[in-house]
């Protein structure tokens, strides 16, 4: 069964800094695109950052580059996005997505039909 099981949200304080995991069950990362979403009360979701499993290229949006860095780790089967200088605005509930795709990422990545979603894990900025 595949899964995806995110973890490593909480509360910081604006400029500080976290790492979010997205544990893989199920399946192999080399397979697969593996993209972060956020979505915050009565806002749309937004793709922050994409990373191939193929060749670990990788996309970030403008509103989140120079600050956050998506990284992944084949043997734990696990992908990161490490957030740093957070900023109040980028408080939201955090989602990992899967889509099984061997490619090289593009700023379109954002956009593609995701298979697999985890639960999700509230990320707040506040002081």
């Amino acid at each position: 069964q595949l899964q995806l099981v995110e973890s490593g949200g909480g509360l910081v304080q604006p400029g500080g800094s976290l790492r979010l995991s997205c544990l893989a069950s199920g399946f192999t990362l080399n397979a697969y695109v593996i993209s972060w979403f956020r979505q915050a009360p009565g806002k749309e979701r937004e793709g922050v950052s994409c990373i191939s499993g193929m060749d670990g290229s990788t996309y970030s949006a403008d509103s989140v580059k120079g600050r956050f860095t998506i990284s992944r780790d084949s043997a734990k089967n696990t992908v990161y996005l490490q957030m740093n200088n957070l900023k109040p605005e980028d408080t939201a509930v955090y989602y990992c997505a899967a889509l099984r795709w061997i490619t090289t990422v593009q700023p379109t990545c954002v956009r593609y039909r995701y298979d697999y979603w985890g639960q999700g894990t509230q990320v707040t900025v506040s002081s």
